[in-house]
């Protein structure tokens, strides 16, 4: 799964590439060149679906209710403790949009490990950035967005063969749901930005959403949680899916043009197929491996476009 915070991120990409541009030659932003930014974000991916895979191994202790508590709780009190946001000074709307923003996370975050208790991890993914590349290509309305929306329903036939008889259909479902409420998030995310002062939102977001979960973590586990290696595989999971993906990402942005950064997040599905055959011994089918194929190029091409429209010279009058 791709952390929540790369796909905020992914919104606020298009000023990060003006930035970039602008930059005189001997700055910062142009001396590192691409290299290291580069890697960075394939860190970040490789982190989180590592961090996935962690997830799946840890399910049979906590349940998928119970992970996806952990996760949010653990990253939660890291990021307040590093932003230590403000919490007086802000509007019932500042407050609703952050609350909004915390349950689009926690409903993605539930929906998510739903899906993977069910269906490979690849796979997954493939069905989640559905959500992020549907918005994408709503968001652009150009003619090309009917090729790249081709491209992903293409995959998505091959990847069920037409009806999905080899992947669990409540299993897809929710992978699905997952990619509604990344959507969601995306939009709410950027919503929060403006609101909060650099990553105080996120902090406080990431909060309402571990407040939400724990209930229901604590009703599927119970004591299970407290047990020391579950907590700790949990707050693993938190650090890999989360707190060291942002942090990789987050510096990456200061360098990388916004067009690199999406193209390089779209990978994110073919990290993931990875990450559960090596962790996992989830090995893809050709047909399923075409399909994960098919998905990326379609998210490259959309998210490209999208970025090369935010670039375009605005007319004068």
């Amino acid at each position: 799964m791709t952390s929540p915070d790369a796909a905020a991120l992914t919104t606020t990409a298009s000023g990060a590439a003006t930035d970039a541009a602008a930059a005189p030659a001997g700055s910062p932003s142009r001396r590192g060149g691409s290299l290291g930014p580069v890697g960075l974000v394939l860190a970040g991916g490789v982190s989180v679906q590592f961090g996935g895979a962690l997830a799946v191994t840890l399910m049979p202790r906590a349940g998928a209710l119970g992970v996806v508590s952990l996760r949010l709780l653990v990253a939660a009190l890291v990021l307040l403790v590093v932003c230590r946001p403000r919490l007086r000074g802000h509007s019932r709307t500042d407050w609703g949009t952050v609350i909004v923003f915390g349950v689009a996370m926690a409903a993605m975050n539930g929906l998510f490990y739903q899906a993977v208790d069910r269906i490979p991890l690849g796979p997954a993914v493939t069905l989640e950035v559905l959500g992020p590349l549907t918005l994408s290509v709503l968001a652009s309305r150009r003619a090309i967005n009917v090729l790249w929306a081709g491209l992903a329903l293409g995959g998505v036939f091959l990847l069920g063969r037409g009806g999905f008889g080899s992947l669990d259909p409540a299993g897809c479902a929710f992978a699905l749901g997952a990619g509604a409420m990344w959507a969601a998030y995306i939009v709410f995310s950027a919503r929060t930005g403006r609101r909060f002062p650099q990553a105080d939102g996120l902090a406080l977001a990431m909060a309402v959403g571990a407040v939400l979960f724990m209930p229901l973590g604590i009703a599927e586990s119970g004591a299970k949680l407290a047990v020391p290696t579950t907590f700790a595989l949990g707050a693993a999971v938190a650090m890999l899916s989360s707190v060291l993906p942002y942090t990789l990402e987050l510096l990456a942005l200061r360098r990388l043009p916004a067009s690199t950064f999406a193209v390089l997040m779209s990978l994110e599905p073919a990290l993931a197929a990875t990450a559960g055959f090596l962790v996992l011994g989830q090995a893809l089918s050709a047909a399923q491996a075409l399909a994960i194929a098919l998905v990326v190029a379609a998210s490259m091409g959309a998210v490209r476009t999208q970025v090369g429209r935010a670039k375009a010279p605005v007319p004068e009058a």
